[in-house]
């Protein structure tokens, strides 16, 4: 009987190992690594003004849209492979022309996706910015944007959040000027 107790209790506490794994254990979906991919490409300095369209399936990124340069295109693929993708597939074009694309699509306030850039467009793209952004982790950042200006008001944890998050503001298509009202306010006060 007591071989029995015995087995039960380590048949129970191996079960609880299962059940008690966190999620961040398990392996992310398609969508979490297309967001993960997609917010790295949309901050990268390189190829954030491109349009470079993702698709995950099984584990498998697939990059596509046209950029300037082959380095532009290398840094992409690079830039796609996070934890969890098991192989990226660049089929980026490489077009000569595809700076002056982006420049006649910012002349006229469109986004890289085609959408018309509005206050409430860049105030949204700022806030889904922040929410990617470990530096901002634990921050309470109000963004309005008025006339193509943002402004930014609350609290980040350190000066190196401060910094980016105005940063990500700024590179933000259609952002005129960013208005950095932010305090930093550590944890421990």
């Amino acid at each position: 009987m007591t071989r029995t107790i015995c087995a039960a209790i380590a048949i129970a506490a191996f079960s609880l190992l299962f059940v008690a794994t966190p999620r961040a254990m398990q392996a992310p979906t398609d969508d979490t690594l297309k967001d993960r991919i997609s917010y790295r490409l949309d901050t990268n300095p390189t190829v954030r003004k491109y349009d470079i369209k993702v698709k995950v399936d099984q584990g498998i990124a697939t990059l596509s849209g046209d950029v300037a340069t082959a380095a532009q295109k290398a840094d992409a693929e690079r830039i796609a492979h996070v934890d969890g993708v098991k192989r990226v597939e660049n089929n980026i074009a490489v077009n000569a022309d595809a700076d002056k694309t982006v420049a006649d699509r910012i002349k006229n306030g469109f986004s890289k996706t085609g959408e018309k850039i509005s206050d409430a467009w860049i105030t949204t793209k700022v806030k889904w910015f922040f929410v990617g952004e470990d530096l901002l982790k634990g921050s309470d950042i109000n963004v309005d944007t008025k006339d193509n200006v943002v402004t930014l008001k609350g609290t980040v944890k350190s000066a190196p959040g401060r910094a980016r998050a105005v940063e990500l503001a700024q590179n933000t298509d259609g952002v005129k000027r960013v208005v950095d009202q932010l305090v930093i306010r550590s944890t421990d006060q």
